[in-house]
């Protein structure tokens, strides 16, 4: 539910027009999606900001027994974002909306990739999130990094997965206290030692 006044804050834009609460947001949000040059029926769009998500800076859920989606804003995003970075966000979300209520599906194939691309909104929104893992490649000249938030199996088993990019060994680092491991055995040591700062 979105709050209002009394939840006031200052936002990262410049623009003294920029949504400071909630149903600002919302508000903004629902005009802003008119301009957008999508044939997206905007009756059958609802809106919602989210305040519990953590990684992702927007969602649109399909509900196909009535043909309608709720687009879903983080604020946690909005916020370290700012609108005109943040105005991205609803147009990757209106394309998910118009596959939704197009196809009665939606990805990030080559379709949305099409679509998206037509109304200049990027194919996956911006991280707003800072990772609390990071994968490293460990081979000389490879820049292959790939950021986590969970202790996924990539995570706890590094040493049954490569780098994405040259296909060797990587070494998993908790970003607040630089531990580092390559094995399942060294992530229950690090996953010991880091304790509370987990």
């Amino acid at each position: 539910m979105p709050r209002d006044d009394h939840d006031r804050q200052r936002t990262p834009d410049a623009d003294p027009d920029a949504p400071r609460t909630e149903s600002e947001l919302l508000d903004r949000a629902r005009r802003y999606a008119a301009t957008v040059d999508l044939d997206v029926d905007l009756d059958a769009v609802s809106w919602d900001v989210s305040r519990r998500a953590k990684r992702r800076a927007g969602a649109c859920v399909y509900r196909r027994t009535e043909d309608a989606v709720t687009i879903r804003l983080t604020w946690a995003a909005y916020r370290s974002l700012g609108w005109a970075t943040f105005t991205d966000v609803i147009r990757h979300e209106l394309v998910h909306a118009w596959e939704f209520l197009t196809f009665g599906e939606s990805g990030h194939g080559e379709r949305f990739r099409a679509q998206a691309d037509a109304v200049d909104a990027s194919r996956y929104c911006p991280s707003f999130a800072v990772p609390r893992l990071q994968l490293c490649c460990t081979t000389t000249g490879c820049a292959w990094t790939a950021d986590r938030h969970k202790a996924s199996k990539t995570v706890r088993e590094p040493d049954a997965y490569r780098c994405g990019d040259c296909g060797s060994r990587y070494v998993v680092e908790h970003v607040e206290t630089g531990e580092r491991w390559r094995t399942a055995a060294g992530y229950e040591g690090a996953r010991e030692r880091i304790g509370s700062a987990w």
